[in-house]
């Protein structure tokens, strides 16, 4: 899956959909797309990171406490 890094604008193929996923790791092992070689594996912080259209990140895969906000509030 292709996230955007937002300060560069650069595309970062992500190896672990489910490593993005979980609200339980706050970074994702991904390549930089950039140039003609395939670049090595580097972490990301999911904060850094959004949809290619520019949308965040679901809360839900960031936030550990997210259910227990989401129960107590709603």
């Amino acid at each position: 899956m292709f996230m955007k890094e937002i300060s560069t604008g650069d595309l970062i193929r992500v190896d672990d959909i489910e490593q993005l996923c979980s609200p339980m790791t706050e970074t994702v092992s991904g390549r930089r797309q950039a140039g003609e070689e395939e670049q090595e594996s580097e972490p990301y912080c999911k904060s850094d990171l959004s949809f290619p259209s520019g949308e965040a990140l679901p809360r839900a895969w960031k936030d550990k406490a997210y259910q227990l906000t989401v129960t107590k509030t709603g």
